[in-house]
């Protein structure tokens, strides 16, 4: 399909939901507060010896991956389980709808850092002429934390008036709500207005110019619902959506006949909606494959979202992208039968988007520093970078991003199913890979996002309409550069490359460059006292998986101006396509015990390419430096052994290089989780660290695994790279 031919390739996924929901909503445990970890970096040398002055950090981190750890299972029986079957036991209490999960729990940390941007009494932002800025900023976070967010308050009027205006809440309006006069996809066009998914999922597409792009719209509430897991009103899906929607609807004094029937009523439109998406597996391509032999043309009623959602922007030549007409036109079908509880479920989508969803109140402080942290980035992202991150940080980063192309050069040279033709192509692009750490720097486009806060209103005491207009103001940033792409330059990148402070790396295949924000440049991830073989384990692995992606299937098909080109001989394309196979074979084989479903292997493809890439590349890369290392010194006559391990820990270098990159993906999910991340195009924590170290022959050798035992179950490795 073309629209996936556009989307970024990340090494971390926001995918479950909108970025804002999800990080709002993860937690954390390992990471410490910025300030700690500068100053127990602040005296390293450059020689990586332990100094007095990280001496004890490293053994306080060293005993926290320990206490990740189950060592009563063996690494070659079950890595992610000796690795961080205890991660779920030792993690810190957090507010948290997602997964949690190791690395994305630096969230927290940005947080800390953000918090004291927001309130400290530094007058950095002043200086930098943007004090009334920060004072509007300051202002949502004081009326943030003075707010009722335990429960939602969803009778505000605020929201009852807004729902009324975009298509109505018959549960509550009862007979003055009238059917004829409600429109479905007009109400889903107004939802996506304030970032709330209803039957619109709206993603924008990263280049030129960022117009949208759609996908399966995600029914449900906390638990994404599948025909099988709201099949009976005893399954976890039904009961936790119930009660979402039981919340609601007793906030309006509704009678409890009243609310059941309108809760029935909304499953019963999702039961209908649900065997629509069976007959294509949730799969846009078959859904297509659907649409050329059922439907006489597309679905009609796009334009409406354009002019509700775009103020009727026109994209010129480039094409509305729209998600599978044959669905939609179903979709249409089902909803004139049920048009009631399609305005109430949305109603209902709106609120929950409103909605801070909070398990105690003692979690609301948090909540309110990532709201307005990701409500309004690019002030607190300037101040961040003016304070916080260092030019000793990204020599470093960019000393390891040198030595992981090296190792990727290596392997492309290597690559003896390559043929001279197919193997010049891909050198060159790996020779013309543009290297950015911290983030992409586009000073005017920056300026014109921060200032355009100064037309957020904050309306006193009434914190619901602040929220809505909160809401509504970030989505208008996120639509920034498409609402004003006829005034950028058609060079212009992606808003997602202009925030460093955020826990993400990506590959750019429009203008081939890997990027590594500076958020990620945090524990678990990244310490500048870490010794080489765990510095090269976590972020060298994260900068190996994402110059990978130049070279998965999809990166594959630009070449090194970042043209979509087909640049493969007939016979190498070939063997790339039989190797990329093995692993769509290799992860179709996980099921998942706790919701009965395989991972897709071909839609984890790309991802599980890069991993497996990236930690064969990090380990190259490692092992090359420290031979360098070592050649050097000797060479100056001043060589010294440098410790490569870490203390407490009873590991060999490359055992701690694959420890590292494991506890990266520590993670404890519930049930609905795995249902939220069934179709993500990141494979699933636990699964992505099993079938990366399985097909990884190093990885065996490192932990003496005997061939046949289920780490090293055969000598025939996926491998690509």
């Amino acid at each position: 399909m073309q629209r996936k031919m556009f989307e970024i390739k990340k090494s971390l996924s926001f995918m479950c939901a909108d970025a804002l929901l999800v990080i709002i909503l993860l937690a954390t445990c390992a990471a410490k507060p910025a300030s700690e970890i500068d100053d127990a970096t602040s005296a390293e040398n450059n020689d990586n010896v332990i100094t007095d002055a990280n001496a004890e950090y490293l053994k306080s981190y060293a005993s926290q991956m320990l206490s990740y750890m189950n060592r009563s299972v063996a690494p070659c029986d079950d890595f992610y389980e000796y690795a961080c079957g205890n991660w779920k036991n030792v993690k810190q209490e957090r507010q948290t709808q997602h997964k949690r999960s190791n690395l994305l729990d630096i969230v927290y940390t940005l947080a800390d850092v953000a918090e004291q941007l927001l309130v400290g009494n530094s007058t950095l932002a002043e200086n930098l002429g943007y004090g009334a800025e920060l004072g509007i900023a300051q202002q949502f976070y004081n009326a943030c934390l003075s707010a009722q967010l335990y429960p939602l308050p969803a009778a505000d009027p605020a929201y009852l008036e807004l729902i009324r205006s975009i298509g109505g809440f018959p549960a509550v309006d009862g007979e003055a709500w009238l059917a004829s006069n409600f429109s479905w996809f007009n109400m889903s066009s107004h939802l996506t207005n304030y970032g709330a998914d209803g039957l619109i999922y709206e993603k924008i597409l990263p280049q030129y110019p960022f117009m949208p792009y759609f996908k399966l719209p995600e029914l449900g509430f906390d638990y994404i619902v599948h025909t099988d897991n709201i099949a009976t009103n005893d399954t976890k899906g039904y009961r936790l959506n119930e009660k979402r929607m039981r919340g609601y609807l007793n906030a309006y004094g509704l009678a409890e006949e009243q609310v059941a029937d309108v809760i029935a009523g909304v499953f019963a439109f999702w039961r209908d909606v649900l065997q629509i998406a069976d007959r294509f597996d949730d799969d846009s391509d078959k859904c297509d494959v659907l649409t050329e032999l059922h439907t006489s043309g597309p679905f009609p009623q796009w334009d409406q979202y354009y002019e509700i959602a775009w103020d009727g922007l026109n994209f010129g030549m480039y094409p509305p992208e729209r998600f599978c007409d044959f669905y939609y036109i179903e979709l249409d079908k089902v909803c004139a039968k049920h048009k009631p509880a399609v305005a109430n479920y949305l109603a209902m989508k709106l609120l929950y988007r409103m909605d801070a969803k909070l398990k105690a109140a003692k979690f609301q402080r948090d909540q309110c520093i990532l709201t307005v942290q990701y409500s309004l980035p690019y002030l607190l992202d300037k101040l961040y970078f003016v304070e916080y991150f260092t030019e000793e940080k990204r020599a470093e980063i960019a000393n390891i991003i040198v030595e992981l192309r090296k190792s990727q050069l290596s392997l492309l040279q290597n690559a003896n199913w390559l043929d001279v033709e197919t193997r010049e192509e891909a050198l060159l692009k790996e020779s013309t890979i543009v290297p950015r750490i911290g983030k992409c720097k586009d000073d005017s486009l920056s300026e014109s996002l921060i200032r355009a806060m100064n037309n957020l209103t904050l309306i006193p005491g009434s914190y619901a309409r602040n929220n809505i207009n909160l809401n509504h103001f970030s989505t208008y940033i996120r639509r920034y550069n498409g609402m004003h792409h006829k005034e950028l330059s058609n060079t212009t990148k992606p808003l997602e490359l202009l925030v460093g402070m955020q826990v993400n790396a990506f590959y750019y295949n429009i203008d081939n460059s890997i990027n590594v924000m500076a958020g990620i440049l945090h524990p678990p991830a990244y310490h500048q006292a870490w010794p080489n073989s765990l510095k090269f384990g976590t972020i060298g692995y994260l900068v190996g998986h994402e110059l990978t992606h130049g070279f998965d299937s999809i990166g594959s098909t630009f070449d090194s101006n970042g043209t979509a080109r087909n640049w493969w001989s007939k016979k190498s394309g070939e063997v790339f396509s039989e190797r990329a196979k093995c692993y769509v074979d290799h992860f179709n084989n996980y099921i998942i015990p706790e919701i009965n479903r395989k991972i897709n292997g071909n839609q984890t493809k790309d991802e599980n390419i890069a991993d497996s890439g990236g930690l064969r590349e990090a380990l190259s890369a490692y092992r090359s430096y420290m031979k360098q290392q070592q050649v050097s010194s000797e060479n100056n006559g001043s060589y010294v052994h440098k410790n490569e391990q870490m203390p407490g820990l009873d590991l060999s270098p490359e055992q701690l290089f694959f420890l590292g990159f494991a506890q990266l993906w520590c993670s404890d999910y519930e049930e609905r989780h795995y249902w939220e991340e069934l179709t993500n195009e990141h494979t699933m924590d636990k699964y992505r660290v099993l079938g990366a170290v399985t097909n990884n022959e190093d990885f065996a050798q490192a932990y003496n695994c005997q061939l046949g035992s289920p780490m090293n179950p055969t000598a025939d490795k996926c491998r690509i790279w």
